[in-house]
């Protein structure tokens, strides 16, 4: 049953996100589900340490040609994406947009201005906010700081996954006004305390980011906001986290534990909840 397949594909693809949209009504959870098995699988293609350009290619073009024709693609995550894209009046441009970041990671391996991180975090984030708030049916004035809080929790994946990307090739962390060569392990144990100074000061843009987003708060229905925040809450967690301590980032992929969401949704349920300080 494909609703079975996205949730598969979504509780082994994101923690927060799995646990966080627990919180969402029925409905709205299948939505999200159904978003979240697309990008998922059009992510892992590029993302993996065995990357796919071919599986990616066709991918994207059984979703190209059946959005033209309006017909079925032959693939039930692309054709409930297509349902959902239709259903809830999703621009077509976003969707290409996405598309157009993970086929980025094919040819690209590095971000060397902060123009080009935005460029790619469009795609790749920004869009992924666009969706959600179409999913829940919110006013257009929220959509900026909905395309905000996709790009700050972006930027965070950025910081945690250092090491992964390390093994990829891939940097997306410019590294203008640093010293440091790259973000390699050797390099940052050369010169630590530029690793560490460069590494919060990073995770205070996501600060000034994340602050810009919460400002859209006010758009979103309580029944809603509830796994807004906590997700929110629990990617400043790990900023905190990592700023504590940057060089854990080529330890492990710091990730709150399934409980410490739960406990955070729960006490925003309750209306209980303190805001992650930042």
């Amino acid at each position: 049953m494909v609703a079975d397949r996205h949730e598969h594909i979504f509780r082994n693809g994101s923690n927060t996100y799995y646990f966080s949209s627990r919180f969402f009504p029925p409905q709205v959870r299948r939505d999200v589900y159904a978003l979240y098995g697309f990008v998922r699988v059009a992510d892992n293609l590029v993302d993996d340490q065995l990357v796919e350009p071919d599986r990616f290619h066709e991918f994207r073009s059984l979703y190209t040609k059946a959005f033209i024709s309006g017909g079925p693609s032959g693939d039930d995550i692309i054709d409930a994406f297509l349902e959902l894209q239709k259903r809830k009046n999703f621009d077509p441009a976003w969707t290409d947009a996405f598309l157009d970041s993970m086929e980025h990671d094919l040819s690209e391996s590095t971000c060397e201005t902060l123009e080009e991180v935005l460029t790619y975090i469009y795609g790749s984030a920004e869009v992924i906010g666009l969706f959600m708030a179409r999913i829940m049916d919110l006013n257009e004035a929220s959509f900026p700081y909905a395309a905000m809080l996709g790009r700050a929790m972006q930027y965070i994946n950025f910081i945690r996954d250092i090491a992964e990307d390390n093994g990829l090739g891939r940097r997306y962390l410019p590294l203008l006004d640093t010293p440091l060569a790259s973000l390699r392990e050797t390099e940052a144990k050369k010169n630590p305390e530029a690793f560490s100074v460069f590494i919060r000061r990073e995770i205070v843009r996501y600060q000034e980011w994340q602050k810009e987003a919460e400002k859209g708060y006010s758009y979103i229905p309580r029944r809603y906001r509830i796994p807004i925040m906590t997700a929110a809450d629990m990617y400043c967690w790990t900023a905190n986290r990592i700023a504590k301590d940057p060089f854990i980032v080529f330890e492990r992929q710091v990730k709150p534990p399934a409980s410490r969401i739960l406990r955070k949704g729960f006490a925003h349920t309750l209306g209980v909840a303190l805001p992650c300080s930042i």
